[in-house]
């Protein structure tokens, strides 16, 4: 009788323990059970044994069931878990789709939430288009029509997510660039920025018809031109920088045949000095064969020197004003 007391508290001892260690996942099956979504115990317990969260798991299932999504099994929710997603915005964003009438099954919703997108977010923005600023604010679309004129332009762009592109597709970045590429082109072509200024629906018209929301998580709804304001004479300023560019080449043009002239000047005088030098021998040449007479000599020297008289009168007249 005594030997039997000690095993009886044993036995009772571990039969509290046990029972203190399962009340929690007794709780979490009694939840399940009442909200009419069956969870056995030992699938719960198997849950916490594999390292998954069974409270996560019951509540995602738990509102799974309510909402009407009966495809969704307690294996797809720990097999997602696993991989790395996040369980309860799956279930969010297929609830929200479901009353939507968004057409999202539960293998394309796991596939976007592991490519890193928010996925409830995106359903909502399917619901509830959302406006992006573009550029970012605080800045401008710069773009130059042909007459020369900047535009400063800002523009919101109201997109509604492409959930069939939403692996893949590219983001928000990609369609402002876009936009801002479709806004300076079509300012581009415009003859005039009285043109744009007057009837900036065009704008968005033309930059709309290029299908630039293409290969993108996003359609295009509207494009909206919500500021434009006048920049620089860029046309003007150009045109100025050319004609200074012009006049620099025109200078170095002038100052090269100026250059070449001088080169030139020096050459003929070099050969004047030569053909001078030469002069004495050829007048010797000339005594020896009887050309030239002392009389012819000496009127060559008169004429010399009267040359070189007439030569500094010249330039003392000049000098004295």
């Amino acid at each position: 009788m005594d030997s039997a007391f000690p095993l009886f508290m044993i036995l009772a001892c571990a039969a509290g323990l046990f029972a203190l260690m399962t009340a929690r996942y007794i709780s979490l099956w009694f939840q399940a059970f009442v909200s009419g979504t069956h969870i056995s115990l030992t699938n719960i317990i198997g849950m916490s044994l594999r390292k998954i969260p069974p409270r996560l798991i019951v509540s995602a299932r738990i509102n799974s069931f309510k909402a009407g999504l009966k495809n969704v099994s307690v294996n797809d929710l720990e097999t997602h878990y696993l991989a790395g997603g996040r369980v309860l915005d799956v279930v969010r964003a297929l609830i929200a789709a479901d009353k939507a009438n968004i057409p999202l099954d539960w293998r394309q919703a796991t596939a976007i939430d592991l490519a890193g997108r928010d996925i409830f977010d995106a359903v909502r923005t399917s619901v509830n288009p959302k406006v992006i600023d573009c550029p970012e604010k605080g800045h401008s679309i710069l773009a130059v029509a042909k007459n020369g004129i900047e535009l400063k332009v800002r523009a919101r762009v109201t997109v509604r997510t492409n959930i069939k592109q939403l692996v893949g597709g590219a983001t928000e970045e990609t369609i402002i660039a876009r936009v801002g590429e479709g806004i300076v082109n079509a300012i581009g072509a415009s003859e005039n920025h009285q043109q744009v200024m007057a009837a900036p629906q065009k704008i968005s018209k033309l930059v709309l018809e290029k299908g630039l929301d293409a290969q993108t998580a996003f359609e295009i709804l509207s494009i909206d031109i919500a500021d434009i304001t006048i920049g620089d004479n860029i046309g003007a300023r150009l045109r100025a920088e050319q004609a200074e560019a012009d006049m620099r080449v025109a200078r170095a043009m002038a100052e090269e045949r100026r250059a070449m002239a001088v080169a030139q000047e020096q050459e003929n005088v070099a050969k004047v000095r030569e053909a001078e030098a030469q002069i004495p021998q050829a007048m010797a040449q000339a005594f020896m064969k009887g050309y030239l007479g002392v009389l012819d000599y000496q009127r060559y020297q008169n004429i010399k020197a009267d040359t070189m008289m007439r030569e500094a009168f010249a330039k003392s007249d000049v000098e004295n004003g």
